[in-house]
């Protein structure tokens, strides 16, 4: 397969929106995902998977989108100006899970393709995602592990994926205004074709597939943890820098904004409780310090 298979690339998509959903409605036991397909006036739509008041999850999305237009957004146009005025293609996965339980991490994954369809020119194409954890109380072997399997995702293509990815990931999921990470960071990738189609597919595919084995067993081993209140409180300040991130800088919010997409389906990854304080400030030597002091900076979690 050396040509463009966009077929092939939707019935991967496909697919792993329904791998996902299957697996954390398993470990859930309790809540189901509600499907919600819709149409896009533009052209295409998609299918939003939103599961609700669950016993592990306090929201879980997992959405598919496929959608085309007459012309580019000006969020995928940004660093591409010739694409500007082209006919496209896009589609994608992309997730966000709010766990009720603090000691269990948020998380979010996107695995995309983009694709002008233009009668006159050979179509340009790339791929794009990644994942990154968002822990409230973090824990070191968490971390270590989310960050191997990322890693070990990537080293089939190469010795250097991984720091790459690593390092474009840190860069992207900071909060400038904060001066810090949204969280401990992960893998993200964008404009990927270098390679040809079908090894930037097959790049795609070990990312994508590599998602559940990073973020399942974290959600086992912390799920049963105590918690109360003070952890809470903590949780719902710290999705408030989700929000922030989502609203501000993420790229796939800003594009289905701009392409007329379905408000509620882009917007499901913002979490279902979150608030703000001011000037809030974590206590010197506490829990939520350790989380300041050592995790919302780039770090190589790796390094022996």
């Amino acid at each position: 397969m050396s040509d463009v298979d966009i077929k092939a690339v939707e019935e991967y998509l496909r697919s792993l929106q329904i791998r996902i959903c299957s697996l954390l409605e398993d470990l859930d036991g309790a809540a189901k995902f509600q499907h919600d397909r819709w149409g896009r006036p533009g052209g295409g739509g998609g299918e939003s998977r939103v599961l609700k008041r669950g016993a592990v999850f306090e929201q879980a999305g997992v959405g598919f989108s496929h959608v085309y237009g007459d012309q580019m957004p000006p969020s995928a146009t940004k660093t591409r100006p010739e694409l500007v005025g082209k006919r496209f293609q896009a589609m994608g996965v992309s997730l966000v899970l709010h766990p009720e339980n603090p000691y269990v991490p948020t998380t979010h994954a996107n695995f995309r393709f983009f694709t002008t369809d233009s009668d006159d020119d050979a179509p340009i194409w790339w791929f794009g995602g990644g994942f990154d954890l968002t822990p409230y109380y973090p824990f070191h072997e968490d971390v270590l592990h989310w960050h191997q399997t990322a890693k070990a995702a990537c080293d089939p293509f190469g010795d250097d994926v991984y720091d790459r990815y690593k390092h474009w990931c840190d860069e992207y999921f900071f909060l400038k205004h904060r001066n810090e990470t949204r969280g401990v960071g992960g893998l993200f990738f964008d404009d990927l074709n270098e390679s040809g189609f079908d090894k930037s597919f097959e790049l795609t595919r070990s990312i994508g597939d590599q998602f559940l084995n990073a973020y399942l067993p974290i959600v086992k081993a912390r799920r049963k943890h105590n918690y109360g209140e003070r952890q809470r409180e903590f949780q719902h300040y710290r999705r408030g820098r989700y929000v922030e991130f989502n609203l501000i800088y993420d790229r796939g919010t800003l594009f289905g904004l701009q392409s007329g997409g379905r408000t509620e389906s882009i917007l499901m990854s913002l979490p279902p409780r979150v608030r703000w304080e001011y000037d809030w400030k974590p206590e010197p030597g506490s829990p939520e310090a350790d989380l300041y002091d050592n995790y919302l900076r780039p770090r190589d979690w790796l390094k022996k």
